[in-house]
């Protein structure tokens, strides 16, 4: 059942979701990092995605990501509660397609990737993203070039050649899609060149609700109203990510609340 009502919101089967790290990686000023490989709970997921050629579907089920217990009917994220102990900004993330680990001077072509079309809502890709994930340090200037297949089921487009410069451990950028293109389907080849040591994932999410902590220890709580509540699925692979104001991660805390149509 879709909830079109604060009475049908009140009725819905809830799941409150626990989300915290314990521990923390240094990390540069306003930049995303993958806080995810950190101990906490759960408990740590593994950085590298597992496959280069092919790349992985993460599910609840993989180690390291929340498991939801979901009723049939629309599952929404409906409020998120959330601290940290250094100001910074979180996001939650449904990390819809993995592939890595690469090396800085890998060219990849791949080939049977998995689909993750059933984590669209609506078959409607646009507001996907590519995103660039460091598993350990770069030196060097790295240059990184994807393609991949559009929203509109259009092969062959392209990120484009992108500088990301020195990448520490966990550092994420999004890359951008080619001019009209509002999303992907699916990730075709890697290109990486220049720098001179560092592996590296390439992501595709799709972005739930993200939330500012403007000092230390503070938090908020976005209820239905302030997330939107965006639809998931039983089996999303909720992930968070953060952009510390300084040069710590912090110790993040959220509680999710999953709901059931």
């Amino acid at each position: 059942m879709t909830i079109a009502t604060f009475d049908q919101w009140i009725a819905s089967a809830k799941q409150f979701i626990p989300w915290a790290r314990t521990a923390s990686r240094v990390t540069v000023s306003t930049r995303w990092f993958a806080i995810h490989d950190l101990a906490g709970t759960p408990g740590a997921a593994t950085l590298a995605a597992g496959s280069s050629v092919s790349g992985v579907v993460p599910t609840d089920a993989t180690s390291g990501f929340p498991p939801i217990v979901a009723a049939s009917g629309t599952v929404y994220l409906s409020t998120v509660d959330f601290s940290s102990t250094v100001a910074c900004r979180l996001m939650i993330y449904d990390r819809l397609f993995h592939a890595g680990a690469y090396n800085f001077n890998d060219a990849v072509t791949l080939s049977s990737q998995p689909s993750f079309g059933a984590r669209i809502p609506g078959s409607n890709y646009a507001g996907t993203q590519i995103w660039f994930e460091a598993i350990t340090a770069f030196t060097g200037s790295f240059n990184l070039a994807v393609t991949y297949t559009n929203q509109a089921s259009t092969a062959g487009r392209t990120t484009g050649t992108i500088v990301i410069g020195a990448a520490t451990a966990g550092a994420m950028f999004q890359l951008p899609l080619q001019a009209g293109d509002t999303g992907v389907q699916k990730i075709e080849s890697v290109t990486g060149t220049v720098a001179s040591v560092g592996t590296f994932n390439i992501v595709v999410i799709r972005q739930l609700w993200n939330g500012r902590i403007a000092a230390g220890n503070g938090g908020d709580c976005h209820g239905p109203d302030r997330t939107g509540m965006p639809i998931m699925f039983g089996d999303s692979a909720l992930c968070v990510a953060t952009a510390p104001d300084s040069t710590s991660s912090g110790l993040p805390e959220l509680q999710m609340v999953v709901v059931n149509g």
